[in-house]
């Protein structure tokens, strides 16, 4: 998450939607920001402590997170954002990232058909890194009874231009939108499927394929 309480926003950061652009981009606001430097020492205490402490909100933490954290009267008062994305493109994405970052976890998948039928196992171990994108993106901006508690939710097929967007809404400098940790060796999304492959992300991410308007063969 990034919280800037002079600029009244909370971006809850869906990983391997552009969140890290997002976050380039609007964190240099947060050195203007007199809430700066006591939000980085409670990062600080948190990092020391082994993040036992509970006293910041998690990096990819869901808005229900937020909610129960912060005083009711803020956040009601933030501006709340989070961007999405097709679902199947998501995956190859979160493929490639593990395959780069963390290799050893997925050594025992020979390729993107035995890394998906192992990622969305509902018999699998918690495994963090993984789990970040086995999450429905609609449980990152729900409370418990499914309602949205987000004000703007932009598409990572749209990123540049729902950034602006979100620029004008938060009264910002329309800001220059890095583009991070795109991978230069992926084929589109569609030829890592098959039928049954593909059939196993729709019902793992049917609320989002529902909510957002998602398609397989979204172009």
């Amino acid at each position: 998450m990034l919280l800037s309480l002079r600029y009244r926003f909370l971006f809850i950061h869906i990983a391997k939607t552009g969140g890290t652009s997002v976050r380039r981009a609007l964190g240099k606001y947060r050195w203007r920001d007199p809430w700066y430097y006591p939000q980085w020492f409670c990062h600080r205490i948190s990092a020391w402590s082994g993040h036992r402490l509970g006293v910041k909100l998690p990096r990819h933490a869901k808005a229900i997170c937020a909610q129960e954290m912060l005083p009711r009267e803020l956040f009601d008062d933030l501006f709340k954002f989070a961007f999405v994305r097709n679902p199947w493109d998501l995956q190859v994405s979160s493929y490639h990232h593990l395959r780069r970052e963390r290799p050893a976890l997925i050594a025992h998948c020979q390729d993107f058909t035995a890394f998906l039928q192992w990622k969305l196992d509902p018999e699998r171990a918690p495994q963090y890194h993984a789990d970040m994108t086995a999450t429905p993106q609609t449980d990152f901006l729900v409370d418990l009874h499914g309602n949205m508690i987000v004000d703007f939710v932009g598409r990572y097929e749209n990123l540049e231009s729902d950034f602006l967007t979100l620029c004008r809404r938060l009264q910002l400098p329309a800001t220059p939108l890095p583009r991070l940790r795109k991978a230069n060796n992926r084929r589109d999304y569609r030829d890592y499927y098959n039928d049954t492959t593909a059939e196993l992300v729709a019902d793992r991410y049917a609320e989002d394929i529902r909510r957002f308007g998602y398609r397989f063969d979204m172009s």
